[in-house]
């Protein structure tokens, strides 16, 4: 056991079957029993970590801003506001690991009408590195019209598709947000 660990990892006696564990080891690899005093154990103990602040001002019954980040009483915490920021989030206006938007998300994994994410799912608008939407920009895209490397759509901008009325339309689109 002594060759596979990192060098200067401490091994202890494991209480229950008695065989060499690490003691960054949070139960012992062999029979499963938990180790006391593994530096890890006490992060897997505290039920409690992580922040959370609301806003006084509310909004539709929502506080205006919502920031949730960790657990509280081992649940993962959920910002839930008409701005909701964190791992996860649910608001009209939502930046989050992973979300839902009421309008807008950003994040890793989004839904909402208008989404920008690795992976975006919207209804109108979606870019991201997988997504889809009625317009959908990204490297692999699913839409009506989408501008992608790979792309399924009715109207697509490929490097091996070039659609016209794709074309047209990002275009204009571009020339549409130039100009605003």
């Amino acid at each position: 056991m002594a060759g596979i660990e990192p060098q200067g990892t401490k091994l202890i006696r494991c209480p229950d079957c008695g065989r060499e564990v690490s003691a960054r080891a949070i139960s012992c690899p062999h029979c499963g029993a938990p180790i006391q005093g593994a530096e890890g154990l006490a992060r897997m103990v505290r039920r409690d970590w992580g922040f959370e602040w609301r806003s006084q001002t509310e909004v539709f019954g929502l506080p205006l801003i919502h920031i949730a980040v960790g657990r509280k009483d081992g649940r993962l915490r959920v910002a839930k506001g008409f701005i909701a920021i964190g791992q996860f989030a649910l608001g009209v206006f939502t930046l989050a690991q992973f979300g839902i938007g009421i309008l807008f998300g950003f994040g890793q994994f989004m839904l909402a009408p208008v989404a920008i994410g690795q992976i975006a799912i919207a209804l109108i608008f979606g870019c991201g590195q997988l997504t889809c939407g009625y317009v959908a920009i990204g490297q692999l895209a699913l839409g009506y019209y989408a501008l992608a490397q790979v792309a399924l759509a009715v109207y697509a901008w490929t490097p091996d598709r070039h659609d016209p009325e794709a074309i047209a339309f990002f275009t204009n689109l571009l020339h549409y947000l130039k100009l605003k």
